[in-house]
């Protein structure tokens, strides 16, 4: 048996989103969001199901909070709603929503848990979209303007401000595949969303350095473990590709300070890439305190022949787009169980696989797991109890390959498990639970999983057996 002791520093948290938990999504003057139209679209999300109501945690943020402080965590990562603060996405600030999030932080910081906030989780305003969202430029400058606000508001309350959650979903689900808001379905589109995304990155970071010197900035993105099918070169030039759309297109000019050179070759019969203006990638490589880092399961591919069925097993969603732009060669392949209730893969040896390919990478860049955890079918038992033991096992070995890549040299600073509450699970709707805390959706009451008090225990010792 292998024991794994974290030292005292280590940060031990839990994450949510604004969109997937909040609910209020018409009171105090928050405008309408991306999400709020696409989830009321007919046939866009499972079941009809929207982000109205949610886990209510609009109302009932004291009651969370006070699970986060009874769960013995160090850090809580939530999301702030553009359109709750800003309701159109320019011009006047709402206080109503400003004020919120003030108490929530408050709230956090008086009961020693440290605030980590996330601007964009998804919700982009509607009135920004109508003008073409993230395909355009002006959108990446109005959230530098939204960033000045909601961090001149918090100040340096906010321990930790992360620009985005996983800009790879934004762009490419969102305007490639369709599969999330807005729903579109445009290869060109995308790229500029990517592009933009990256922008907006840059220009919010660089308010925080200005405005909240003493905070830590990050980004949170969703990097992809991508293996090949064979050892052929032609599987191997599958991975390069996807790899430079899924991590580099971000990577790059984040870390890197400029866009792959294959990349951009690879898409060039989709765009020129003329909406990068001359300074753009110095504008977007602010330096990073941590790089958040999301990880849930890996990705097989291999060259498609042209001639059989295309596979297209990549866990994000079905949709007759691809989010893969300009990568029409290459096939995703289903991977051996078990999986989760996502239909994921469970490959956590991946997990600690990419984390070693960052310390390689970027030896002196700080990490931090900002999103682990799994959907499971639970069962509520006679007595109310809900053991769990499945996603207990997940997050045992997922952990266990944090310990792991730790003492391999990878500078991981903390660990968010996805997530403190059932939520809205975006196009999923209420059907996936990844909470370590049920929600009675038609009560609201939370109750601790078996994980909840599993998740409570490491958090206090700081020691995991595997």
């Amino acid at each position: 048996m292998t024991e794994y002791v974290f030292p005292k520093d280590f940060v031990w948290g839990s994450a949510t989103a604004a969109y997937q938990i909040e609910g209020g999504a018409t009171e105090d003057g928050r405008g309408p969001s991306i999400w709020d139209t696409y989830s009321h679209t007919p046939g866009r999300t499972l079941n009809g199901d929207t982000g109205d109501v949610a886990a209510d945690h609009y109302h009932r943020w004291p009651e969370d909070l006070g699970h986060i402080k009874d769960l013995g965590l160090g850090a809580y990562r939530f999301s702030i709603s553009w359109p709750r603060v800003q309701p159109g996405g320019s011009g006047a600030f709402n206080q109503a929503g400003i004020d919120f999030y003030s108490r929530l932080v408050d709230g956090l910081l008086e009961r020693g848990v440290r605030p980590v906030a996330t601007m964009y989780h998804w919700d982009l305003p509607q009135e920004l979209e109508d003008a073409d969202g993230w395909a355009s430029r002006e959108t990446a400058l109005r959230f530098r303007d939204y960033a000045a606000g909601i961090v001149g508001a918090l100040g340096d309350r906010v321990h930790t401000w992360t620009t985005f959650n996983e800009p790879w979903c934004s762009a490419y689900l969102g305007y490639a595949s369709g599969v999330h808001a807005p729903g579109r379905t445009s290869p060109a589109a995308a790229l500029a969303a990517v592009h933009h995304l990256n922008l907006a990155h840059g220009l919010a970071g660089r308010v925080v350095r200005e405005l909240a010197p003493s905070a830590d900035l990050s980004v949170t993105l969703n990097l992809h473990v991508i293996r090949p099918a064979t050892d052929s070169a032609a599987d191997h030039d599958a991975v390069r590709r996807i790899d430079a759309l899924a991590n580099r297109a971000f990577l790059g000019p984040m870390l890197d300070g400029a866009y792959p050179a294959d990349l951009l070759a690879d898409t060039a019969s989709v765009t020129d890439w003329s909406f990068v203006h001359d300074g753009d990638e110095k504008q977007i490589a602010v330096p990073l305190d941590v790089l958040g880092v999301n990880y849930y399961s890996s990705t097989l591919v291999r060259a498609w022949d042209g001639v059989s069925e295309r596979s297209s097993a990549d866990g994000h969603g079905a949709s007759t787009a691809s989010p893969w732009v300009a990568a029409d060669n290459v096939e995703f392949l289903p991977q051996p169980g078990p999986y989760t209730a996502m239909g994921w893969n469970i490959d956590p040896e991946a997990f600690t696989e990419l984390l070693l390919s960052l310390r390689d990478r970027y030896p002196n860049q700080p990490l931090m797991i900002t999103e682990n955890g799994a959907a499971f079918d639970d069962v509520v038992s006679p007595d109310g109890t809900i053991q769990d033991d499945r996603r207990i096992d997940y997050l045992r070995r997922h952990i266990a390959a944090v310990g792991s890549a730790r003492e391999q040299g990878a500078d991981v600073r903390g660990y968010f498990l996805w997530s403190l509450l059932d939520n809205f699970e975006w196009g999923y709707g209420y059907d996936r639970r990844f909470g370590i805390i049920r929600v009675d959706y038609d009560t609201q009451v939370r109750t601790w999983k078996q994980s909840a008090h599993w998740y409570q225990a490491l958090a206090a010792s700081g020691r995991l057996a595997q």
